[in-house]
């Protein structure tokens, strides 16, 4: 060993550090638990986090519930948890684009209803759309607000803007490209 280099020793970590690793970990399993069971169904974990995390759910009193999160805490410090994590933020990005789009169908909704230009925007917009449809149930959907009916019309129109927004975002299933074709 050379006078200038310093002895190697194993990076060292603190009980302050270890403390907050096990507490992220155990916030991750927590978030396991919020889950719905569809959503927790889409991630890959090992059978007895899986059970677990089940075993979490059914419990009902704060102080059981507070122990199994210690123990799924425990039982995610012998596994990676960086996989698990990424597939929950992919969750929670598919949640968040599903909500977006829900939004964008209500803000065309209430433009619809609002102005006569936006039905023209809408169609330009999503070609494929029934403007005759689109057009009555705009209709229907006004005589209802100013009459203080029921929203029937209204949430009809919801519908069809959602399904032909989710249609026109599709991308269209095409086969191999162009100078892979000319191999085959």
């Amino acid at each position: 060993m050379n006078e200038n280099e310093a002895p190697e020793f194993p990076a060292q970590v603190s009980k302050t550090q270890r403390k907050r690793q096990m507490e992220d970990l155990q916030d991750l399993g927590e978030a396991l638990v919020k889950l719905s069971q569809s959503q927790l169904e889409q991630i890959a974990l090992p059978e007895d986090l899986r059970a677990a995390v089940a075993d979490c759910r059914r419990f009902t009193k704060h102080e059981a519930i507070r122990r199994q999160m210690q123990f799924i805490g425990r039982l995610m410090r012998s596994l990676d948890a960086a996989p698990i994590r990424a597939q929950l933020e992919a969750l929670r990005g598919q949640n968040a684009l599903a909500t977006a789009r829900l939004h964008r169908a209500e803000r065309w909704r209430e433009r619809l209803l609002e102005d006569d230009a936006a039905v023209t925007e809408l169609l330009h917009e999503v070609p494929g759309l029934d403007s005759t449809r689109l057009r009555q149930l705009v209709r229907q959907g006004r005589q209802e607000t100013a009459l203080g009916k029921p929203p029937r019309a209204a949430r009809e129109l919801f519908r069809v803007v959602r399904a032909a927004l989710e249609n026109a975002e599709e991308p269209a299933v095409a086969g191999p490209p162009e100078d892979i074709q000319g191999r085959m």
